[in-house]
This record gives structure tokens, C-alpha cells and sequence, in this order.
């Protein structure tokens, strides 16, 4: 099984480590699904540590750590585009979309409601589910 999990849920996992992002982190590490992931994905977190409202609540090597971790996640270097009429609310998260179709996922994991991701109910093959739906149903 294959599964991208949104950046919110990479850095929920960092922020809250006893909630579902946390549970769905360690649960990739212990091997019970693969991972996707992509650079744009990997420069995003990078990105988000040097945040001024994460670098108060999150040292830089915390992420960096995950930025390595994730190296033995499926990374895909580049990413399809998007089918033609697919609109994205969020120009952003972009590549999650794309990373579902490019990485033949079953699963996209996000907690941003905002980005009308969750609203799609999936993309293709992808269903795109809450954390705490995740966590019910697979893990």
C-alpha cells in the first residue's frame, strides 16, 4: 500500500506526538505501508522549518531529521501534470495531486480542509482521507 501524507501531517506529527499524524508517522517507519513523497514535497518542509511561529516550537533538527528519514520514502523526482480541468484552491498543494497520480497511490492523507482536497474524496485510484480516518480504517 502506498500513501502520501500532506505536509500538515508530516509537521503534525513533529508538533503533537501522540495524536493520529504522529501514530501514521510511526507507523511508515515500522514498515506497515510505503511512503511517498517528492522533492517539491521535501523543499516544503524544508521550507516550513524556517517559519518564525515552527522555529519557536520546533528545533530545525527535528525536521531535518524527518527530511532524512523520508530519503527512504519513495521519492519521485518529477511529477506529472495535472489532467486538464483538474483545479487546485491551493496553487501550493499542487503537488499532492500530482505526487497521487505520479506515485500510484491508494492513500492521500491531509488535515488542510481548506485546500478542498478532502472535499474531492479522491483522485483516480487515491482516496484522500483525514488522519483520524487513516488511522480507523488502516492503521
Amino acid at each position: 500500500m502506498c500513501v502520501i501524507l500532506d505536509t500538515n501531517v508530516l509537521l503534525g506529527a513533529l508538533i503533537s506526538p501522540h495524536g493520529p499524524p504522529d501514530a501514521i508517522y510511526r507507523a511508515w517507519r515500522a514498515g506497515r505501508f510505503e511512503l511517498v513523497t517528492s522533492v517539491a514535497q521535501l523543499d516544503e518542509l524544508r521550507r516550513a522549518s524556517r517559519y518564525p511561529k515552527l522555529k519557536t516550537i520546533l528545533p530545525a533538527h527535528r525536521i531535518g531529521t524527518m527530511v532524512n528519514n523520508m530519503q527512504r520514502a519513495i521519492v519521485l523526482e518529477r511529477l506529472p501534470h495535472l489532467p486538464d480541468g483538474f483545479d487546485t484552491p491551493d496553487p501550493d498543494d499542487a503537488f499532492l495531486p500530482a505526487m497521487a497520480i505520479g506515485g500510484e497511490a491508494d492513500y492521500l492523507v491531509t488535515g488542510d480542509r481548506r485546500a478542498g482536497l478532502l472535499q474531492r474524496g479522491n483522485i483516480g485510484r487515491t482516496r484522500i482521507i483525514t488522519p483520524a480516518s487513516f488511522c480507523a480504517e488502516v492503521i
